[in-house]
């Protein structure tokens, strides 16, 4: 038996990928006093023991490099009132910020305020993968936001789960 296609070419593998639900995670940190802010879909729990997780992030990334200065990143779980955020969040150009309230900790952690969850994280270890790197984060602190449903990405666009009946 062959699989229906077998031409894995870039157009081909981001319709496959998208065929996968994932929520939306904003990556923030106040880096010499400058809000520096990042989109992410592919991010997924690792270990509890010790609290691990993970994200993808492309390696021709502007943004991502910015981050090396940061002592700790604020993860927030977009909630799923926050489809113009996770578009903002991930725009190329103007401000990542705008319309957006935030918290700020004394280590420099930023979060979107109205998410789901924030984990204040430290990036342990990065490993090229293809061509994207999966940034390993261990988990300082979190905080969990009852009663906020998640963002989920799908098919290329932003949606909201349904409500259980």
């Amino acid at each position: 038996m062959t699989l229906s296609t077998t031409s894995l070419d870039q157009s081909v593998l981001r319709n496959a990928f998208g065929q996968f639900p994932s929520g939306v995670v904003a990556l923030c940190a106040e880096i010499d006093g400058v809000q520096v802010g990042m989109a992410a879909s592919s991010f997924v729990a690792v270990s509890i023991d010790p609290p691990l997780v993970a994200f993808c992030v492309q390696d021709t990334s502007t943004t991502w490099p910015k981050f090396a200065a940061a002592t700790r990143i604020g993860i927030s779980v977009l909630g799923e009132l926050h489809d113009v955020a996770a578009r903002t969040l991930a725009a190329k150009t103007g401000n990542r910020f705008e319309g957006l309230t935030t918290t700020t900790t004394d280590d420099g952690a930023v979060f979107i305020d109205g998410a789901s969850m924030w984990l204040d994280a430290t990036v342990t270890e990065q490993i090229t993968a293809g061509d994207h790197d999966i940034v390993l984060m261990r988990i300082n602190e979190l905080e969990i936001k009852d009663g906020v449903a998640p963002i989920v990405f799908h098919g290329s666009k932003f949606r909201r789960l349904a409500v259980d009946l």
